[in-house]
Parts: structure tokens; C-alpha cells; sequence
């Protein structure tokens, strides 16, 4: 039963859309480089429509704990995902400020980043190619080391989702650009990527 997160939401048809389509997850980043960054202002506001049933995470790089933490704490996001080079100390930090849920993410070049990718303190792991939101799928044989539930990510998208699941079986998939046109969220895109996660559920 592999979860679905929808990522990179910066408008309100973007909510809209997930409120109908009811992934698990969706994703707000703030990230100042990112061109999906959206204010923590914005994703309160955001938040509010919102289906009680989808819960939001933050995506952040490298941003202070107690930032974080106070996003957390507000209920503008209900989990936080570590992007940048946040190590077990940090983790050991932002969990004495909030009781939430983190994600490390890793970035899958070699096996030994599955290894810490396992190793880590984080309750879930996002496995993902480059920096993120880049398009691009890594080689999934460096997970074989891996058997704790992991969000998989990396150039994932409405065509390839379908057999990522059925070959991986990953806890969730996680896709941003893979459901954009021209840079922005595309409702058939989002809907097509969601449906052919569903269809392998059995």
C-alpha cells in the first residue's frame, strides 16, 4: 500500500487538486533557492484549505531547528524533511524543540549513502537523485541495502511510478516535477501519477 506525496505546492489550485486526488502527503518547500519556495506565511495560508485528511510537510535546507520547529509547532506543517546536509546532531536538536515526525532525505550516488540512509535517527528516510526536484532517476539497485519504509523520489512521474512501485515497494513515492508543465502543477499530471500508484495497490 505505498503512500503518495505530491510536492512543490505553491497555489491554490495546487491544493484544490490534491484536496480531490487525497494523497497522503503533499509538500510545501522553503528552501529560498527552490523555485517552488513558498513563505511560511503562504503555506499557512495554503494550509487552511487543505484536507484534513492529507498532511503537509516541510521541505527545508540546512534551516535553523528552531525555525523548523515553530513551523511545526504552528501546525503549518505536521512533518518536517530534512533536504541539505542535516546530520544526527541537528536531528538530535530539532527533536528537543518538537515531538513531530522527520524525514532525512539522501541523495543516492553509492551504496554507503544507503548505509547511512539506514543508520539514521530520522523516523523516515526519503531516497532521492541530486539535490532534489531535479528530474532525475538514480539507480535503484543502490537500495538494496535499505529495508526501512523509505520515501523514494528522483525523476519519478506518471509513465515510470507505476513500476518503481511494483519493483521497489517503497513506504511512499514522492514526485514534484514529474507532475509540472512549464513549471508549475498540472491537475492531469497530478491526477494520471496518483491513479497509476493506486492501480498497483491491487
Amino acid at each position: 500500500m505505498t503512500k503518495i506525496k505530491l510536492c512543490g505546492l505553491t497555489r491554490p489550485e495546487d491544493i484544490q487538486a490534491a484536496n480531490q486526488l487525497l494523497p497522503e502527503y503533499i509538500g510545501f518547500v522553503f528552501a529560498r533557492k527552490s523555485k517552488r519556495y513558498v513563505s511560511p506565511t503562504r503555506a499557512a495560508e495554503l494550509r487552511k484549505g487543505l484536507h484534513p485528511a492529507i498532511t503537509p510537510v516541510g521541505v527545508f535546507v540546512d534551516a535553523p531547528p528552531d525555525q523548523v520547529a515553530a513551523l511545526l509547532e504552528a501546525g503549518t506543517i505536521e512533518m518536517a524533511q530534512l533536504h541539505g546536509g542535516e546530520d544526527e546532531a541537528y536531528i538530535r536538536r530539532l527533536r528537543r524543540l518538537t515531538r513531530k515526525p522527520v524525514i532525512q532525505a539522501f541523495r543516492m550516488d553509492t551504496e554507503e549513502d544507503g548505509e547511512k540512509a539506514q543508520a539514521s535517527s530520522a523516523d523516515y528516510v526519503l531516497l532521492d537523485a541530486g539535490e532534489g526536484g531535479t528530474g532525475t532517476v538514480f539507480d535503484w539497485s543502490l537500495l538494496r541495502g535499505v529495508t526501512r519504509p523509505y520515501f523514494l523520489a528522483g525523476g519519478l512521474n506518471p509513465a515510470n511510478v507505476a513500476g518503481a512501485v511494483e519493483i521497489l515497494a517503497p513506504y511512499a513515492v514522492d514526485v514534484s516535477s514529474g507532475i509540472e508543465t512549464d513549471g508549475v502543477k498540472d491537475r492531469e499530471k497530478m491526477a494520471a501519477f496518483v491513479q497509476a500508484v493506486r492501480e498497483q495497490k491491487g
